[in-house]
């Protein structure tokens, strides 16, 4: 990663979000980075740096209750409101038209905005995310939507717990320094938060059914990057993304899981700095 990776703040309606940002400051059109659960704007260092070098404005900044974010009393932990701090984070940056780059519970997040506003949709990149027609929620899913059992996996998630449930179904094992990282940041407001979005989430493949409807025929710009081993959504997923997005580019790797910015960085950046540099046709 060449590009300078600067770390700030944005003020979003009395909300101050952890802001990552590199390439040209006052571009109306950027790389807008997504993160999932429980992600934050660190997961997407290395590919704002890689944005950067293609020559884009990119941003990353943590959604509410996540990262370093905290959110404004009464904030509702929803898709909707979500996709709604997303806009008006773009508003206050300038940004007029965005190359949306999502994964895991970003996916939902992005395509709701991207849903909202097709004409500011510049392109996608969807990393292990995406519309999911016929999914069922993952066990880890079900159980924080199950109140009690829920708040019991919470309360009682140590460190040492978090490694093995993240790691469990990894093919490579994930860094160490990005798995507690991440459990740096998954404190009682964040964990909190998981539980409400997740309960707020009713029906993922029902709400993709309409996102096939509204994309297949803008046939947006898209990159598909799917680990082959995700245990929380399969990747014959990855090719299915054609179904929305029918020119999309579609790679799936083979000894990565549910984080293949973490498991397989270099491959990832190079994948990505390359759709972003191709000639549009």
């Amino acid at each position: 990663m060449s590009a300078a990776v600067e770390r700030s703040s944005l003020l979003v309606g009395g909300t101050r979000a952890r802001l990552v940002q590199a390439g040209p400051p006052e571009a109306s059109e950027a790389v807008v980075f997504v993160h999932g659960n429980p992600g934050s704007a660190d997961d997407w260092a290395g590919l704002v740096g890689a944005a950067a070098d293609a020559g884009e404005r990119a941003l990353a900044f943590d959604l509410p209750d996540f990262g370093e974010t905290v959110a404004p009393d009464g904030f509702e932990h929803s898709v909707p409101s979500y996709a709604g701090f997303l806009d008006r984070a773009l508003a206050e940056l300038g940004v007029e038209r965005a190359h949306l780059v999502m994964h895991d519970f970003g996916g939902p997040i992005g395509l709701a905005w991207a849903a909202a506003h097709p004409d500011a949709l510049a392109g996608l990149t969807l990393i292990d995310t995406g519309v999911l027609p016929g999914y069922r929620w993952h066990s880890l899913a079900r159980i924080w939507r199950t109140r009690g059992l829920g708040e019991l996996l919470q309360a009682t998630t140590t460190r040492p717990a978090f490694r093995f449930l993240l790691n469990r179904n990894e093919p490579r094992g994930l860094p160490r320094e990005f798995v507690d990282a991440m459990y740096d940041h998954y404190d009682r407001r964040t964990r909190r938060a998981v539980l409400e979005l997740y309960r707020a989430t009713d029906d993922p493949a029902g709400m993709s059914e309409a996102l096939v409807e509204l994309f297949a025929g803008r046939d947006i710009p898209a990159l598909v990057i799917w680990g082959e081993h995700d245990a929380y959504l399969p990747s014959g997923y990855a090719v299915r993304q054609r179904e929305a997005f029918p020119s999309a580019e579609v790679h799936v790797l083979p000894v990565s899981g549910h984080w293949p910015f973490a498991d397989a960085p270099d491959t990832v950046e190079r994948i990505f700095r390359e759709f972003l540099t191709k000639p549009s046709t």
